[in-house]
């Protein structure tokens, strides 16, 4: 039953990082292996929080699998939870969790990825099993470069406007 956990600071603040995992609509341009991905539905749980329903389309080589989950985006404490729905897992659960750092004036943060997963089957999780395990491993670090891309040219356009 995989599961990784890791931790990394990163040169953006804890809103901005939010921000960019909360923007599931960008994943297929920068995640490894995502494909294609679908929003469903938004709305806001009994407690007040944004959900979002979204279909992932995952692929390595001829390998093509979508699966249904359930991102809830807990904005005031700066948490994603995403839950699975429907799809080639027996179970998929992954959650982020960012906190800013005390640190000079540049903003940092800490980002905490969590995923653990099984697939539902056997025989496809020896097929591919080990490419997801890789990509997952690669999540964290495709969000930092992400970040830096779009955050960078951001701050690089408003000072050359200036």
């Amino acid at each position: 039953m995989p599961s990784f956990r890791t931790t990394r600071v990163v040169r953006h603040s804890a809103a901005d990082m939010f921000a960019l995992v909360a923007d599931v609509e960008a994943y297929p341009q920068f995640l490894p292996l995502v494909m294609d991905l679908r929003v469903r539905k938004r709305g806001v749980s009994d407690a007040g929080l944004e959900v979002i329903v979204a279909d992932m389309q995952a692929g390595y080589k001829a390998i093509r699998e979508t699966f249904t989950s359930k991102v809830t985006l807990d904005r005031p404490n700066l948490k994603i939870l995403v839950e699975y729905i429907d799809g080639p897992f027996k179970r998929l659960e992954n959650r982020w969790t960012f906190r800013d750092t005390a640190a000079g004036a540049a903003p940092r943060c800490d980002v905490e990825f969590f995923i653990d997963y099984e697939f539902r089957s056997r025989a496809l999780g020896l097929i591919v099993g080990s490419v997801f395990d890789a990509a997952f491993r690669k999540f964290s670090e495709a969000f930092e470069r992400r970040a830096d891309d779009v955050y960078r040219r951001s701050v690089g356009a408003t000072a050359a406007g200036a």
